[in-house]
Order: structure tokens, then C-alpha cells, then sequence
């Protein structure tokens, strides 16, 4: 009687240590969910907000409207447009020529073996451990010094934006890119080669087909870094026109244009949708390849 006794305490006492833990995971997730949500709650009611200031920010603003977005889409003070399609077409450009550069000397450090290749994967590995604002004065000089040779890659330029992104972007790329392609049994590479195929066609037909998942994720990451940067984007443009969404909105809450945070914040939720519709569209891709690339290294 005694032992059963003693059974029935011990499961009774698991039971509570077990709702116990449960209490305080349930606690810490929405202490964690509130944190996260809370900045977001705020810049939608800013936006609502008809005043446009901070100081009499609330969480559920009076009066909401859309009176900031129709300023912010209608104005012609506001070039909201032209910096959105700015970010577009520069995070495009920089993740195609990026991923194709990335892929190319992935695949030449995961199948190749030649002269001083560790040392540069050591070296690429080295200069990523560096923050690129280190070099922000040298990338300043340097954009300005090419703009005397040819205006194309000089300053206020997005030619040149897009050139010093494809610098900054594909190191920690090509390790990723080939710790995937490590993953890939090089017998498809001998069997092609049985079969007469060249380095080329067996990359192209063979390899790249199986190279979907991490592709996919570079991408995304190399577009969502360079749709959301903002100080090289700072430094090397100059006039209106050529602003990204980031410069622009950043410009657009400077003095002049004093008590108009709702509109900023309106488009800031405009500019941010790119990046949700590529995440909800694509986050299995994204979870699959990071995890794949991270077998083996």
C-alpha cells in the first residue's frame, strides 16, 4: 500500500513539474511574441495616424485614416515610386550577377583542386570577418576616382552601388554555396565524364539542376541585404532620382520635412512587402537549403 502510495506522489509530482514547465515556456514565448510584435503594432498605427507626430502616438491612434498613404502615393513632393523601383532593380541586378559569380566559384573550390585554393577560401573567409563600414571612406575615394575616368561607375550612380554590393556579397555566399555542393557525390561528376561530358555541361545539366534549394536561399538573402541597406546607398548616391526606398524615406524625415512620421511610417510598410511576399512565398526553400548546406563543409 505504502509503495503504491509513494508511486502516485511521484507521478503526481512529475505531472506538476510537468505543467510547470509548460506554464513557463507558454510565459517566455508571449513575453517573446509581444516584444517582436509590438515595434510592428506601432509603425501601423503610425501610419494610421492623422497627425504625423510621435509625441501623441498611441497604440490605437483617433480619427485613423489613410490620409498618409494618399499623400505618400499621390504627392509629387514625394518621389515614393522612383526610390521603390530604385531598390527593385538594384537588389535584382546584385542577386542575379551575384549568384551567378557565387555558384561559378563555389563550384570551382568544391570540385577543383589547384594551387592556393585553400588560401583563398582562407582569405575570403578573413576579409568577411571585417565589417564592410571599415572601408566605407576607401569605397568613397575610390567610386569618386572612377567617376573622372567614366561618370557610369562614378558617384550618384547605380552601376557603381551595384558593383561595391557584388564586392561585399558573395564571400560568406560562395562558402555556403560550397558546403552544398560538398554534399553532392562527385560519381555524377566521374559518370559524366565516362560518358564524354565536359566540365561545363556536366555543371550546367547535372549540378546546377541540384543546386535549386541553395540558390534559392542566396538569393533571397542577397536580395533582402541589399533592398534593406542604407549607408553605402548614403554615401554614393547624391540627387533625388537615383535614391533607394531606404535613402529616400530616411531623407524624407529629415527637417524639412518636420512632423510627417505617419507618412513615413506608411512607407515603410509599403517598402517592406517585397521582403514578406519572398518569405511567406519561399520559406520552405529557405529552411530546406540552409539546413542542407549544413551538412557537411
Amino acid at each position: 500500500m505504502s509503495s503504491l502510495t509513494s508511486i502516485q506522489r511521484l507521478r503526481s509530482s512529475a505531472s506538476a513539474q510537468r505543467r510547470f514547465s509548460i506554464g513557463v515556456r507558454l510565459i517566455i514565448a508571449i513575453i517573446l511574441i509581444v516584444f517582436s510584435l509590438f515595434p510592428i503594432l506601432w509603425v501601423i498605427s503610425a501610419s494610421f495616424n492623422p497627425t504625423g507626430s510621435l509625441a501623441t502616438q498611441t497604440l490605437i491612434p483617433k480619427n485613423a485614416g489613410l490620409g498618409n498613404y494618399r499623400e505618400l502615393l499621390n504627392s509629387g513632393e514625394i518621389p515614393f515610386w522612383t526610390w521603390f523601383g530604385n531598390s527593385i532593380k538594384i537588389s535584382t541586378i546584385t542577386s542575379v550577377i551575384a549568384l551567378a559569380i557565387t555558384t561559378a566559384a563555389a563550384y570551382a573550390f568544391s570540385r577543383f583542386r589547384f594551387r592556393g585554393r585553400q588560401t583563398m577560401l582562407k582569405g575570403i573567409l578573413l576579409i568577411n570577418a571585417f565589417p564592410a563600414l571599415l572601408a566605407l571612406v576607401a569605397t568613397f575615394l575610390m567610386i569618386s576616382q572612377f567617376g573622372d575616368i567614366s561618370p557610369i561607375i562614378g558617384l550618384n550612380s547605380h552601376v557603381s552601388l551595384v558593383l561595391v554590393y557584388l564586392g561585399t556579397a558573395m564571400g560568406i555566399n560562395i562558402w555556403l554555396m560550397k558546403g552544398f555542393l560538398d554534399t553532392i557525390p562527385r560519381e555524377i561528376d566521374e559518370a559524366a565524364r565516362v560518358e564524354g561530358a565536359s566540365d561545363w555541361q556536366i555543371f550546367v545539366q547535372l549540378i546546377l539542376p541540384l543546386l535549386r534549394p541553395i540558390l534559392i536561399v542566396i538569393g533571397i538573402l542577397n536580395y533582402i541585404t541589399t533592398y534593406g541597406e542604407f549607408v553605402l546607398a548614403r554615401v554614393l548616391l547624391k540627387t533625388t532620382e537615383q535614391f533607394t526606398l531606404m535613402v529616400g524615406l530616411q531623407i524624407f524625415t529629415q527637417a524639412q520635412f518636420q512632423q510627417r512620421w505617419g507618412v513615413f511610417a506608411a512607407g515603410a510598410l509599403i517598402g517592406a512587402l517585397p521582403i514578406m511576399i519572398i518569405y511567406l512565398a519561399l520559406q520552405d526553400q529557405i529552411v530546406g537549403g540552409l539546413t542542407q548546406g549544413a551538412v557537411k563543409g
